[in-house]
């Protein structure tokens, strides 16, 4: 069974989603309800909904859908990792809602698209310090020529749990693996930081990828993380972008064929439960 840790519901007659409107492909509803039918067949137990970046003013509005959500009988959902914006002052107020919300496991702030000073301000650095020793994590999404700046904040939050994003958002459809490799191998080299392999289908060429495509991609991650600092994720609907939930769970069994049963069970659902006590 696998826990899906990067599931983005998308209900667009509840939110506002301003970017949306530049990627048309995902610019639809990704409800729950159509989302779990597909689920279940695949063998996903369980998932967290990631922040999918609506309007400032909404941040708290989406929690509170996720509420609404896992409430629901025989729910898949069990619980979000929240937006939040740390370059601010409100965040110290969020976390504390934060903390007497059971629906909020983690905060993502979407680091890829913005200026590359945002993570560096000794704001950002002291509000995420913030997440130390608590049961919060922190996603780190960036690309591959910011790495430097992940690695940055990392060291400057050592009791922070982050989370990796995509392998690290490799270019898989331009294929500079080796310089993405080598950001890889340094971020690895902090004990607090654990990789999510999810949905880098997206990241390839969609008309022509192959799971040897794939491959080294994901067995670089495994091999740098280690088995007990590597978690699974859909990326639903994003993964669309490169065939689709069934396709990425396919390629995800055919890409750990030949692991052992006790390192498919640790990237499926174990490390997930143990790090955010499940």
């Amino acid at each position: 069974m696998l826990f899906d840790t990067h599931l983005h519901l998308i209900y667009l007659d509840r939110l506002t989603y301003p970017w949306l409107k530049d990627v048309p492909a995902l610019d639809q509803p990704n409800e729950l309800e159509s989302y779990t039918r597909i689920a279940r067949r695949l063998g996903i137990s369980g998932c967290f909904n990631m922040e999918v970046d609506v309007t400032p003013d909404q941040i708290e509005r989406e929690t509170d859908l996720m509420s609404e959500l896992m409430a629901t009988p025989d729910s898949l959902l069990k619980g979000a990792i929240s937006s939040c914006r740390p370059e601010e002052s409100i965040f110290a107020a969020q976390l504390e809602r934060a903390e007497s919300n059971p629906t909020i496991f983690g905060f993502r702030r979407v680091l890829h698209t913005m200026p590359d000073a945002t993570s560096q301000s000794k704001l950002f650095r002291d509000n995420i310090k913030k997440l130390s020793n608590t049961r919060f994590t922190f996603d780190l999404c960036v690309l591959p020529v910011q790495m430097h700046l992940a690695n940055a904040l990392v060291d400057y939050c050592p009791d922070v749990q982050f989370i990796l994003d995509h392998c690290g958002v490799p270019d898989i459809a331009g294929g500079d693996i080796e310089n993405w490799a080598k950001g890889i191998d340094e971020i690895a080299k902090r004990p607090n930081v654990a990789a999510k392999v999810s949905g880098v289908i997206a990241y390839a060429d969609a008309q022509s990828w192959t799971l040897e495509t794939i491959r080294p991609y994901v067995e670089h991650v495994a091999k740098a993380f280690g088995p007990d600092r590597l978690i699974w994720g859909s990326d639903s609907p994003v993964c669309n972008l490169g065939g689709g939930l069934e396709t990425w769970v396919a390629t995800t069994h055919a890409l750990t064929m030949d692991w052992s049963a006790e390192e498919r069970a640790a990237l499926y659902r174990d490390n997930a439960k143990r790090i955010w006590n499940l």
